[in-house]
């Protein structure tokens, strides 16, 4: 018999059906009767055979798939995923680059779970860490996984800071969005010495940024603790 269907997915003829199940016949199971020690056995056909298998295999498939119910509950219901284009996160205090308006590091199309105060402060410290173990990866060939590597760790600190910020006394505002400008004009520069892959630039700006992530992530321990 021809296959049913080629690699490109047109149908070929098929050859004669010898072994059709009728679905209203009734298939006998077959028994074996004894004559004088002797047996004759009447064999199940292979037609039979082949129909529970595939009848088998049918209600497998119905049962993974849940097409037995049309009314069944689809993956978007329980909030595995947005319908909608993601929430953007956004920033109230004044942490942005006053030319722009904004930092040239920030990375689109990002989601960021609420995970409070306390987490964003963590999270802060963790990232400055993670950026200061960036220090072998800061060469004259591997600048582009610099920036990219920055870019995704300065957007978390970036949202993350100005959360940190809104939540804290007025009186310790002033002091951490100092911090934060001055942390993040220096990861500008880095940024932008890294994308012209100006290696020098790019070095110096780094050694000068590492003093920063050190305030920072002493300054992001004493909050959690406090907050």
């Amino acid at each position: 018999m021809a296959p049913l269907t080629n690699l490109h997915g047109i149908t070929k003829t098929l050859g004669p059906i010898t072994c059709l199940p009728n679905a209203y016949k009734t298939h006998k199971r077959g028994h074996i009767v004894g004559f004088m020690g002797s047996s004759k056995t009447h064999e199940i056909s292979e037609c039979s055979i082949q129909t529970t298998r595939r009848a088998t295999i049918g209600l497998a498939s119905i049962v993974l798939t849940g097409q037995f119910n049309e009314n069944i509950s689809l993956a978007g219901d329980n909030g595995f995923w947005y319908d909608e284009p993601l929430p953007q996160p956004t920033a109230t205090n004044k942490i942005a680059n006053e030319k722009t308006g904004t930092r040239s590091f920030i990375k689109k199309g990002m989601y960021m779970a609420n995970i409070g105060v306390k987490g964003s402060a963590y999270r802060i410290k963790k990232y400055a860490f993670d950026l200061l173990a960036m220090a072998d990866l800061v060469a004259e060939d591997t600048l582009n996984y610099v920036r990219r590597y920055l870019r995704l760790k300065s957007t978390f600190m970036y949202f993350d800071f100005d959360k940190v910020i809104s939540a804290i006394p007025l009186d310790d505002k002033q002091q951490l969005t100092e911090m934060a400008n001055k942390l993040f004009d220096n990861l500008e520069k880095l940024e932008e010495a890294a994308t012209k892959k100006n290696f020098p630039e790019a070095r110096s700006c780094y050694h000068d940024t590492e003093v920063m992530l050190r305030e920072v992530m002493n300054r992001m321990d004493l909050l959690y603790k406090t907050i």
